[in-house]
């Protein structure tokens, strides 16, 4: 993803004196450092992510402040007084434009919790930016029970995005007429169907899955493949992982380093000591080094009862498959529905695709990161990946905050 040339023209032009120029100004100037001066944001976000990964995100924060004044015109979702945050533990720069810097154009007053996993990071973060846009973004590093009473209750509109369970905790305590966005993770089903480029499937699922050192909720949790393809694909995919090379974050070469988050490190070496028998290539975990290869297991035949669980990490969960209807049932079923955001299908199954289309955001013959675009809403229809919550009804549909704001916040709207 690069930037664009110049800061957009489309919107309408505010008076010269007016909040939303000056907000406009101060997203701009952003901008204009990201583009010009990102060495010291750059280092600061390869204490947690890869030089490539780091790279990644800066060009994508670009792009979404290039498209900021189009989106808001879009859009128009009105004045939010007040909105409260909590921030992931990772793309901290992505997620500082997604939650705070696009919405400080309509909104008069943002708080933010970060996560306490890299609340140093986005502290020394946020100080940097704010120093180029001025605007009133807050920063607090309150207990959640703090925040929640303090911030978020009072806030328009909350933006939260973690662990499903978490979400749930905090949505109970909202008050009627209180916007509430939540933004989670899927299983995101990679599929080899026939007919398609084993090659380039391949490599690919690899692109994705190793982003970040497997660190990102786009990241697929399973590989189905059907079984003529299967033998070719894991060989291609193992072929091709062989000459990954692994270095520290801050080197421009590696393919992948360290697993910075414990926890993924911990439940990734538990899959794999459970799925050993599996173990196809890689394996190779040092807990010293928080170091987890690139790991091919292959499984049996998922099911609607298969426990797939949520990777942060460079694991290939392969499992093969016969028929595309059963696939399709299969992957729009139970959990899978609870937890659909997107899908990639790579070959022909227009089956399968019309199946996943009614549930997830779908990719042909490319990953979910080729449309990843912070101006236009992103998700699937499952509740434990996205919702929108009102106050009275929940859905679970692609969030944008400026599209729920102006759809589903009371007098917010066009």
């Amino acid at each position: 993803m690069s930037s664009a040339p110049a800061w957009p023209t489309v919107a309408a032009e505010p008076e010269e004196d007016s909040t939303d120029s000056r907000r406009a100004a101060a997203v701009h100037r952003v901008r204009d450092f990201l583009v010009n001066d990102a060495g010291t944001v750059h280092q600061l976000l390869c204490e947690i992510s890869t030089h490539r990964a780091a790279r990644y995100e800066i060009e994508s924060t670009i792009a979404t402040l290039d498209g900021a004044l189009d989106e808001v015109a879009a859009h128009r979702p009105g004045r939010v007084p007040r909105l409260a945050a909590f921030m992931p533990s990772n793309v901290l720069l992505y997620s500082y434009a997604l939650y705070l810097l696009v919405p400080s154009l309509y909104t008069d007053r943002l708080v933010f919790r970060p996560s306490s996993r890299v609340k140093d990071q986005m502290r020394r973060l946020h100080t940097l930016l704010a120093e180029r846009h001025g605007l009133p973004i807050t920063l607090t590093c309150a207990s959640q029970r703090e925040f929640v009473q303090e911030h978020v209750r009072p806030a328009d509109v909350v933006v939260f995005t973690g662990a499903y369970a978490n979400a749930e905790q905090i949505r109970a305590r909202l008050s009627p007429g209180q916007l509430f966005l939540f933004l989670g993770s899927g299983v995101n089903p990679f599929v080899v169907a026939p007919g398609a480029d084993v090659e380039r499937a391949a490599r690919d699922a690899i692109a994705i899955r190793v982003l970040n050192t497997g660190q990102d909720c786009l990241g697929p949790d399973l590989f189905s493949v059907h079984e003529s393809l299967l033998d070719p694909f894991v060989d291609t995919l193992v072929s091709e992982l062989k000459g990954l090379r692994y270095g520290p974050y801050s080197d421009p070469d590696a393919d992948f380093g360290p697993i910075f988050y414990e926890s993924a490190l911990e439940d990734g070496a538990q899959f794999l000591a459970r799925n050993h028998g599996g173990i196809v290539h890689g394996g190779h975990v040092d807990f010293r080094g928080r170091r987890l290869d690139p790991t091919v297991v292959v499984g049996p035949e998922v099911t609607p009862r298969t426990h797939v669980p949520e990777f942060f990490a460079p694991i290939f969960h392969i499992t093969g498959y016969r028929d595309e209807d059963a696939l399709a049932a299969t992957l729009t079923t139970g959990m899978f529905t609870e937890r659909a955001l997107g899908s990639s299908v790579y070959g022909h199954a227009p089956g399968l695709v019309e199946a996943l289309r009614r549930r997830t955001t779908v990719t042909l013959d490319t990953t979910l990161l080729s449309i990843d675009n912070g101006n236009a809403p992103f998700g699937g229809y499952g509740r434990m990946a996205n919702y929108i919550a009102d106050g009275e009804d929940v859905r679970a549909e692609p969030v944008l905050i400026s599209q729920a704001v102006a759809a589903h916040r009371p007098g917010a709207g066009r």
